[in-house]
């Protein structure tokens, strides 16, 4: 599609083996309750070597209308897992996932975690820390206090792998 015709030496790939993996991870997607076509153009954009296609290729690989591209790339925006760029020169935008959008995401569900805990903490003195739905409500609390600190500590030994995979990268093969 799109990005295989822009790079002649990319290597070619099975378009029926591509779209099968993007129906299958969207579908993954879906189940894990993201849109149904929002998942379909993610999975899409990130089977995409440059990690980016137009409207019209999306509408085209997918079968779907550009109004549904739209609608899909409008809600992948507003969760941080994709972007809208001009293509230079042009007045096509094209759609981008995000360099470590998998690492964006998590650290944005941080957040909403917090959110959730502080809002959990609240209940817990409306409701009562003695009573059996209080008692409930702050267990619920501690609980997402626990996952902020693992996924913290997740996120920093992510960022270390990484950094340490691209310092390998730069070095090269090591001779004896």
């Amino acid at each position: 599609m799109g990005d295989q015709a822009t790079n002649e030496n990319a290597p070619s790939r099975n378009p029926a083996a591509v779209s099968r993996f993007v129906e299958r991870f969207a579908a993954v997607m879906t189940e894990a309750g993201m849109q149904r076509t929002a998942s379909r153009v993610f999975a899409a954009l990130i089977a995409s070597d440059d990690a980016s296609l137009t409207s019209a290729e999306l509408s085209e690989q997918l079968g779907i209308s550009p109004a549904a591209v739209s609608g899909a790339i409008r809600y992948l925006t507003q969760v941080g897992m994709a972007g809208r760029e001009r293509d230079p020169g042009s007045r096509r935008d094209r759609y981008r996932i995000h360099n470590e959008v998998w690492y964006t995401t998590f650290a944005h569900r941080d957040t909403v975690l917090t959110r959730w805990e502080s809002a959990l903490r609240e209940g817990t003195e409306s409701l009562g820390r003695d009573t059996p739905a209080g008692a409930r409500i702050a267990e619920t609390a501690e609980f997402f206090e626990f996952l902020q600190e693992e996924l913290m500590a997740m996120m920093e030994r992510w960022q270390a792998l990484q950094e340490k995979r691209r310092a390998e990268a730069t070095e090269g093969p090591r001779t004896p």
